[in-house]
C-alpha cells in the first residue's frame, strides 16, 4: 500500500483477503500434530501434556470435550486430564475471560460439581 491517508474499497478488500485481520483477543491459531488450537498458549499446553503422558506423570488426556449444560447450551473445555490416581481435571487455557465463559463456568461447576482449572 502506498502512504495515502485513505484506502479505496478495492484496497480494503485486498487487505482483508490477505488475512491481515487480528483475533479479537490477539490469539494466534496454532497447529500441532494436525490439531488446530485457538491460541499458541493452548498449543503449548497440549505439548506439555504429551510430555507428561510420555513420562508417565498422567494416565491420559482428552482434547476439547463437550459438556451439555442445558438443552441448546454446551460448554467445550480445552482438555480433560486423567491422573494416575483415578482423578480427572477439566482444563481451560485462558488468555481472556469473556462474560459468556464466566457464565458457562458457573453453570458447569454447579451442574457437574467439578471445578474448571484455568491455565
Amino acid at each position: 500500500m502506498n502512504n495515502q491517508e485513505h484506502w479505496s474499497i478495492e484496497q480494503y478488500k485486498e487487505y482483508q483477503q490477505k488475512g491481515n485481520k487480528k483475533s479479537k483477543y490477539c490469539a494466534v491459531k496454532t497447529s500441532v500434530d494436525g490439531q488446530t488450537f485457538d491460541s499458541k498458549k493452548e498449543a503449548d499446553y497440549y505439548c506439555d501434556l504429551k510430555l507428561r503422558l510420555q513420562s508417565g506423570d498422567i494416565k491420559g488426556f482428552c482434547l476439547q470435550p463437550i459438556f451439555i449444560l442445558a438443552p441448546g447450551l454446551k460448554y467445550k473445555a480445552d482438555f480433560i486430564i486423567f491422573n494416575n490416581d483415578g482423578t480427572s481435571e477439566v482444563i481451560d487455557v485462558k488468555g481472556f475471560k469473556t462474560k459468556e465463559y464466566i457464565t458457562k463456568k458457573k453453570v458447569f461447576e454447579d451442574k457437574y460439581n467439578l471445578k474448571i482449572k484455568e491455565e
